[in-house]
C-alpha cells in the first residue's frame, strides 16, 4: 500500500510540475513585442519606423500607443499618440511614422506611456504584456 501512495504522490507531483512548467511557458510567451527599428530624416522631420508582433492570446483589432519623445535635455520634448492599428497574433507588423518638426538627432529616448486603446484582448492586456527593444542607438521603454 505504501508503494502505491508513493507512486501515486509522485504521479500527482509531476502532473502538477508539468502544468505549472506549461503555464509559466505561456505566461512568458503573452507578450506584445514593440522594437524601435529606426529613426531617418524626412522632409517633414524623422521618420520613426517600429515593429510589432503580438503574442498575446488573442488577436489585436486596434491598438494605439502614446509616446513621449526626450530631447538632448533629457527632457519630454514630445507627446503623441500612434495608430498601430490591427496586429495580428503570432505575425510581425512594419508601422512606419513621420514625425512632423522632429529632428532625428535630437531625440535620446522614447518612452511608451500608455496604450489608450487596445481593440481584442482583455483590458490592460497590452500595457501588462509589452516589452520593448531597439535596435539603434535610442533606448526605448515602455
Amino acid at each position: 500500500m505504501t508503494g502505491r501512495f508513493a507512486a501515486f504522490a509522485a504521479g500527482v507531483l509531476f502532473s502538477v510540475s508539468g502544468a505549472a512548467q506549461a503555464f509559466a511557458q505561456d505566461a512568458a510567451a503573452s507578450k506584445l513585442d514593440v522594437e524601435l527599428n529606426a529613426l531617418t530624416p524626412s522632409q517633414k522631420g524623422c521618420m520613426m519606423t517600429f515593429v510589432a508582433e503580438n503574442n498575446l492570446a488573442t488577436p489585436i483589432n486596434k491598438v494605439s500607443f502614446e509616446l513621449a519623445f526626450f530631447n538632448d535635455k533629457n527632457a519630454v520634448d514630445r507627446i503623441t499618440v500612434l495608430d498601430f492599428r490591427d496586429l495580428p497574433q503570432g505575425k510581425k507588423r512594419v508601422r512606419q511614422f513621420d514625425m512632423p518638426n522632429v529632428k532625428c538627432e535630437t531625440v535620446t529616448r522614447v518612452l511608451i506611456n500608455d496604450t489608450p486603446v487596445c481593440d481584442g484582448p482583455a483590458a490592460g492586456e497590452c500595457m501588462k504584456g509589452l516589452v520593448t527593444r531597439s535596435q539603434i542607438s535610442v533606448p526605448f521603454e515602455g
